[in-house]
């Protein structure tokens, strides 16, 4: 995928390569768990990449683009880019590449060790510790984490100011994405995404269950497909367009389904499923082991298929998009990778100490085509649900916009992609919390975000339940048995044009004056709130390495809307209209208000706090309410 560049000198390069030195980024914490032991050998090689500044990338154009394609008073409603249209339009100057290639090579590196990606986005040489640290004005150290993984960064780096303009992001420098490398430990130890209990949205489960209720009565204790039905008016008949459609989920291995658990629940709720299974697309070697077995590793993956497959049924086919091998893992970037494989190598996908880079150097490891991954092996299916995510505060400001661009580009692809907002109120993954130097602490009292829910181009979904001794007839409120809604304001990302009536709304009749002190959350009124939506996350019955059990979080309302917005697709597929694809600028509009059951009761607590209140209209609890299925898809239809 790389290639070798031939470099055309530009008139004055040789005098801006003395440009003063700019700092460019600076880490101000370490993430939870890592600790610095000690200076990285000067001869090390690090694999040094500068990732490109992107025309038309930033966040206000971005949004500008996915509006003319989603927002209903739009011409181009649903006029979705062709894949070639969106790498031509993002492909950075030529400028870009020769001025970052001759201050390469001017400081000392020779010509023929500098590479550029085949788009010409993605600088690279493979530079030792010493000539690293001489070109960005900084030191290099190695990090430990408690499970024993060790991870190469440096806390800032400096370019010169000429070059400042012409690169987003350099690796490895200050980002924390807390998976991946295989530790140099003796043991071997490693994290990824899907690691039982590390850093990602996971579902809980309180309690087996012996027996099942099957009445619409006792929706306050057991979750079913028919309680689900029932608070949604989710009813649809035979898909019609079921061969064009497409609905996904996302896992991590080591995360993977048991297919004798998806039987023992079809069997009771979807009889016509059993022996039914998704359809697998593999990614970077994903495997759905059976080797380690339990909650902790079938409980993620058996829920989300257990409802998505339930939901939409036999007919409409669900694939599953398993991510990572066992020896290496992956991160949300390899994913992005196999849906387009432009990203690989022009909007700084590959990052070599983030993700995961193949063939991987383990025997044992996925032997994938180099550096490249699978890149765009897959083509993106109409809905993506994913319930897994990071804190926002465990990635740099320019490591997450990267990523976030990257979801406008499946936006306007006609993709949509929900995202668990989090099972832990304000505060973030583990219940930790921010402090005022940045460190993330239980014992910390500042909102902790949740990303991707920030990015302002997926659509983030929060949890409801309920009520005890209620029914599914009766208003639903915000989550608060055993999980609650993840829910707030970006520290990163601006408020989008789509939400700004709906955000201002609740900021002035709740939070004006705040209820808190001054630094809890993001305050100015002018960040990307979330969630956008909500469904049901309490109490849902899932099957279980052969025992039925009850399961929260928001990982169960994720793959439930991404059900129902599949079936709008489908309707749609089969008048001659196209996928709904970014939804968020359409349900934030006027003609969607009556779409969604408001939810006005309830808290989303965390950080030793409320958190924020449920109330009438939008709030950052469970954001716009939770679908009424038929209205939303006889709006959809009309437009």
């Amino acid at each position: 995928m790389l290639v070798l560049f031939s470099l055309v000198l530009a008139v004055g390069a040789a005098a801006q390569s003395i440009s003063p030195s700019v700092q460019h980024a600076k880490r101000h914490s370490l993430p939870a768990g890592w600790s610095r032991v000690r200076r990285h050998s000067p001869d090390a090689v690090l694999p040094l990449r500068f990732g490109l500044a992107q025309p038309n990338a930033d966040m206000k154009s971005l949004e500008a683009l996915l509006n003319d394609v989603s927002h209903p008073d739009s011409p181009n409603y649903g006029n979705h880019w062709s894949a070639g249209r969106v790498a031509k339009h993002f492909a950075p100057t030529t400028e870009s590449v020769n001025t970052v290639v001759s201050w390469i090579s001017d400081s000392g590196v020779a010509r023929e060790r500098v590479r550029v990606s085949k788009t010409k986005g993605w600088v690279m040489v493979n530079a030792t510790v010493a000539e690293a640290e001489a070109l960005l004005n900084t030191e290099y150290h190695v990090y430990a984490h408690d499970s024993g993984k060790e991870h190469v960064a440096c806390d800032a780096y400096h370019l010169p100011a000429h070059i400042v303009p012409h690169v987003e992001v350099v690796t490895p420098t200050i980002d924390f994405n807390a998976i991946l490398r295989r530790s140099a430990s003796p043991t071997g130890t490693h994290i990824r995404v899907g690691e039982p209990g590390f850093g990602t949205v996971n579902p809980v489960m309180k309690s087996k269950i012996s027996s099942i209720f099957h009445q619409l009565d006792d929706c306050d204790k057991q979750i079913t497909p028919a309680c689900l039905r029932a608070l949604y008016n989710f009813v649809y008949p035979l898909p019609l367009a079921a061969s064009r459609n497409s609905y996904a989920i996302v896992e991590y291995t080591p995360q993977a389904y048991l297919g004798s658990d998806l039987d023992m629940w079809f069997a009771n709720f979807s009889s016509d499923l059993v022996g039914a299974r998704p359809v697998l697309k593999a990614v970077d070697g994903g495997v759905v082991q059976t080797d380690s077995k339990g909650f902790n590793f079938n409980g993620e993956s058996n829920l989300d298929l257990e409802y998505a497959m339930g939901l939409v049924g036999k007919h409409q086919p669900v694939t599953l998009y398993q991510v990572g091998d066992l020896q290496m893992g992956a991160s949300f970037n390899n994913l992005l990778d196999a849906l387009d494989g432009e990203f690989c190598s022009f909007e700084g996908g590959d990052d070599e100490e983030n993700d995961g880079i193949y063939p991987d150097p383990d025997p044992a490891g996925y032997q994938g085509a180099l550096r490249c991954k699978d890149c765009g092996t897959i083509k993106p299916a109409n809905v993506i649900s994913t319930s897994y995510g990071y804190n926002e505060a465990d990635l740099s400001p320019a490591y997450t916009a990267r990523q976030c661009a990257e979801y406008a580009k499946l936006g306007l692809l006609g993709v949509t992609v929900v995202y668990s907002s989090g099972d832990n109120g304000v505060a973030g993954n583990s219940a930790l919390c921010l402090n005022p130097d940045g460190t993330q602490t239980r014992g910390g009292k500042i909102f902790n975000p949740s990303f991707p829910s920030t990015c302002p181009f997926i659509t983030s979904i929060g949890a409801t339940q309920v009520n005890p001794n209620a029914t599914v007839f009766q208003p639903e409120s915000a989550c608060q048995q055993v999980i609650f809604s993840g829910g707030g304001f970006s520290n990163y990302f601006g408020i989008p044009d789509y939400q700004k009536g709906a955000v201002e709304g609740y900021i002035k009749a709740h939070l004006t004056p705040s209820p808190y002190p001054a630094g809890v959350y993001n305050t100015s009124g002018t960040s990307r709130a979330y969630p956008d939506i909500s469904a049901n996350g309490a109490n849902y019955v899932v099957a279980v390495d052969g025992t039925f059990a009850l399961v929260y979080g928001t990982s169960a309302s994720a793959p439930v809307v991404g059900a129902m917005l599949t079936m709008v697709n489908d309707a749609r597929l089969a008048i001659g209209k196209k996928p709904v694809g970014f939804i968020n600028p359409m349900i934030y509009s006027p003609a969607f208000q009556g779409a969604f059951n408001d939810i006005t009761t309830g808290t989303n607590p965390g950080c030793g706090t409320p958190g924020f209140n449920a109330t009438k209209g939008y709030d950052p609890v469970t954001g716009l309410g939770t679908p009424n299925f038929a209205k939303l898809l006889a709006l959809w239809l009309l437009k």
